[in-house]
């Protein structure tokens, strides 16, 4: 049976959605397979930002850690300004345009990174400039995941209707009728109301698939 024919677990389609930080290469991963499963199965995924920075406020981390949070303070302000600007729909094409550059890209020259992605999606330059007009927002939206999944966890958050889990943690990311068999195990473990964690040590770091386009 093909990917495109294996039949969906649910009919209707459970309300979906993904909370990301764009620096996290783990919730990249997971925005791929996701991407996959909605585009086959024809699935509306809401995607909602999440701030490392915010999450990791007043807490003692090692210093190669707390130097990314800068960076993940600007990125998340900054799609969260995109969507005041564009609306829900420039959500994932500008994390597509920022994270295709940052993870499988490997660059670090945001200011660079931030000109092109605006431009892909055709969004205006000046939002460029890092503001706290929209942390308002930005922390509502944040604990709204902090408030399904609680705070001792990371990003990704994903949630089907009103259960949330940290995770599916994924590398690569699946496709196909795997990306499909995944999907249908997290829906199923969020069927079951005890359900809470299922986890291993992870053995490898995101190995990112050039696709980018889920």
């Amino acid at each position: 049976m093909s990917a495109t024919t294996l039949p969906a677990a649910t009919d209707p389609q459970p309300r979906v959605r993904m909370w990301f930080d764009p620096t996290c290469p783990w919730a990249w991963m997971t925005s791929r397979w996701l991407g996959e499963v909605a585009e086959t199965r024809g699935l509306e995924v809401d995607w909602q930002v999440m701030s490392l920075a915010i999450l990791n406020e007043g807490r003692d981390l090692p210093e190669s850690y707390r130097a990314r949070m800068p960076r993940s303070m600007r990125l998340t302000r900054l799609v969260t300004a995109a969507r005041a600007a564009g609306g829900d729909d420039i959500v994932k094409p500008l994390y597509d345009a920022l994270g295709t550059r940052i993870h499988p890209g490997h660059r670090k020259d945001d200011d660079a990174i931030i000109a092109e992605a605006l431009a892909e999606v055709g969004l205006a330059a000046s939002l460029a400039d890092e503001t706290d007009a929209h942390d308002e927002t930005l922390h509502s939206t944040h604990q709204a995941a902090m408030d399904l999944v609680g705070d001792d966890v990371g990003t990704p958050v994903v949630a089907v209707g009103d259960v949330a889990f940290f995770g599916p943690v994924v590398s690569p990311a699946p496709t196909g009728e795997e990306a499909l068999r995944l999907f249908d195990g997290v829906v199923a473990a969020a069927s079951v109301d005890g359900f809470f964690e299922l986890k291993r040590s992870r053995t490898r770091g995101p190995v990112f698939d050039e696709q980018t386009e889920a």
